[in-house]
């Protein structure tokens, strides 16, 4: 990884509340979301937020978005979130 790549990934890990550790039911769950198109680490990504409870997992790839339609945790891009946070907030 490049060093400055490295930087921020490490400042990313440092604010993070909470660390999953990848386990066989968290695998098996990447394994199913893999059959539905999605990519191998989006899919340990998302099968991760998922076993933590997370309501959403803010991505850029609108193909990501699109595959996860269906799933119980919200894909979303990050405008997108932050306008549904932000009308959350308002009513």
């Amino acid at each position: 990884m490049v060093p400055v790549k490295q930087e921020a990934m490490n400042r990313y890990l440092q604010m993070a509340q909470f660390r999953q550790e990848v386990n066989e039911a968290i695998r098996q769950r990447a394994k199913q979301l893999e059959h539905n198109g999605v990519k191998a680490v989006d899919a340990l990504h998302i099968a991760c937020a998922e076993t933590v409870g997370s309501e959403y997992f803010i991505t850029c790839d609108k193909r990501l978005i699109n595959r996860c339609s269906t799933l119980t945790i919200k894909v979303i891009n990050p405008v997108d979130f932050m306008l549904e946070i932000t009308s959350d907030d308002s009513n």
